[in-house]
């Protein structure tokens, strides 16, 4: 054989092998809410590819308050995302009774490692299946602002009456005392989280009114309500015209002393003001300090439209490793779902320690979104009413209660 066949055989050969390789590599598409983790996501996915070069991810977020519309009709047109971000509790159980997502209990050998109760937050309650991998634990304390505390000599308050002494310490050395503002309704179910669980009782009140043995007229959650309302002259100045972004640069950039926000807001502190210190307490009643609220937020699952069902899960078996949940909690400082995983950083290590102290379920997301009207778009308008005083705590209560009556078992006798 001719020198030129066997160059013309082996460019042959070389061509075949590139069509083979291009032929076994998948493309999976992941859609999420999370915009602002775009650079950690890219990060994940790299050390992925790593040890799986045959697929590349790519993530693709979109914006907050219009990714359930966009997820829900893409996938019912039978194509979006062969990885899905799934919102946690009533968040993905429309989606799991239509078919359109897979479920993972029978397929994820490490789902049987996690926490029960974290497993809830993934669970559709109609076939008890599990159709995500839990993705996060999040937590809402008050955050402060260490270095401003420091300056004008205030420590952590252990009751309301000092937590009003502190905000107004700060309003007269300069400062908001806190950055919450009410722009946003979905701001104001995580003031409440905060807020409303040292008033209402913590698990006691939860497991009352799951079951129907109390519900929102309970004098308990109606002093919660009242207490969220008695902290307006201590919001942002002008609250009701303040977004989330404002309340997240104000306390970034040290106007504001405090922050009722969830744990996930270290991270997002750490990328605008890499110098803040930021410390964490639990909002105190008449007493001493309450539970704090948790939650899991979301979880990873899988899109029964895609056509790369092996490879999804393989992604999806790589987002519920130890390894990943370490990336996960160093990269963001948020603590990961996956069991195994601790904090290395002070600032989460604390909050945590708040958990271990007295926690409660985040009542409304956790225990009140699996019907319609959900119970958190009943709480976050009309609270969002109360505090531009155009409703009374007790038109607010009355509104909840008739809401949620509709649809949830226990207060349908």
């Amino acid at each position: 054989m001719s020198n030129r066949k066997v160059r013309l055989l082996g460019f042959i050969a070389a061509g075949l092998l590139l069509a083979s390789s291009a032929v076994a590599q998948t493309n999976l598409n992941f859609w999420s809410w999370r915009t602002e983790d775009v650079d950690a996501y890219s990060a994940f996915i790299e050390e992925f590819h790593a040890e799986n070069p045959d697929i590349i991810v790519t993530f693709t977020p979109y914006q907050n308050t219009e990714y359930n519309t966009i997820l829900s009709t893409a996938l019912q047109g039978g194509g979006g995302p062969d990885i899905v971000h799934l919102r946690a509790y009533g968040g993905l159980e429309p989606l799991a009774e239509a078919g359109l997502i897979v479920r993972l209990d029978d397929k994820v050998a490490a789902l049987e490692d996690f926490d029960p109760s974290i497993l809830l937050g993934a669970t559709n309650r109609e076939d008890g299946g599990i159709y995500g991998v839990p993705f996060a634990i999040q937590v809402i304390p008050v955050l402060y602002n260490v270095g401003i505390f420091e300056e004008l000599g205030l420590q952590e308050p252990q009751t309301w009456d000092e937590l009003i002494t502190v905000s107004e310490a700060l309003q007269a050395g300069g400062y908001y005392a806190f950055a919450n503002g009410s722009s946003e309704p979905w701001t104001l179910e995580t003031l409440f989280g905060g807020v409303a669980p040292a008033f209402y009782g913590g698990n006691d009140f939860f497991n009352e009114l799951v079951a129907g043995e109390t519900d929102f007229s309970d004098p308990r959650f109606v002093e919660a309500l009242e207490r969220m309302l008695a902290l307006r002259p201590y919001l942002a100045p002008n609250h009701q015209g303040v977004n989330y972004s404002d309340m997240q640069t104000s306390f970034a950039f040290e106007m504001a002393g405090m922050l009722v926000g969830g744990s996930y807001e270290l991270g997002a502190m750490a990328d605008l003001n890499p110098d803040l210190r930021i410390g964490s307490f639990p909002f105190p009643n008449d007493d001493g300090p309450g539970p704090v609220s948790v939650y899991v937020d979301g979880s990873y699952g899988i899109s029964s439209n895609s056509p790369h069902q092996d490879e999804a899960l393989r992604f999806i078996e790589f987002l519920a490793t130890r390894e990943f949940g370490q990336m996960f909690t160093d990269t963001l400082q948020q603590l990961s779902a996956v069991p195994g995983v601790s904090p290395t950083g002070q600032e989460l290590s604390d909050i945590v320690e708040l958990v271990d102290a007295d926690s409660t379920s985040f009542l409304f997301l956790t225990a009140f979104r699996f019907g319609q009207p959900s119970g958190s778009t009943l709480l976050q308008n009309e609270l969002q009413a109360a505090m531009g005083d155009t409703k009374t705590v007790d038109e607010v209560v009355a509104v909840i209660q008739q809401g949620i009556a509709t649809w949830h078992p226990a207060f349908n006798d």
